[in-house]
């Protein structure tokens, strides 16, 4: 299941090399705020949840963003399971601008 949302990205990074084994990681983590279950009233406010996002690779695409943490970003994100459990991965994230204030176009009082 597809769906895009609008997420605050708090932090990412990358891990890429090969274990002791002989075994190749090489992977992107995104760190998104996430609200806590307040359905049991046991918890309320929010939390970080960790998102893979592909490879290595996709953190340099966002690391001229390291000054901007926290970001919002649309997040193209998937449901995927193998029959017993599920996750959701992130596809692409796309940086959401901060409105800026509009500049003052009018005569100013007095002039």
């Amino acid at each position: 299941m597809k769906f895009a949302s609008t997420i605050k990205v708090t932090g990412m990074k990358f891990s890429k090399g090969t274990m002791d084994n002989g075994q190749a990681f090489d992977s992107t983590k995104v760190f998104v705020e996430t609200e806590l279950d307040s359905s049991k009233d046991t918890a309320m406010g929010t939390a970080c949840a960790e998102y893979g996002l592909g490879k290595a690779e996709e953190y340099q695409k966002y690391k001229h963003l390291a000054d901007s943490f926290p970001f919002m970003a649309v997040a193209e994100m998937e449901i995927v399971t193998n029959g017993k459990t599920q996750k959701t991965v992130i596809h692409s994230l796309r940086p959401v601008e901060a409105a800026k204030p509009a500049a003052s176009g009018g005569k100013h009082a007095g002039a």
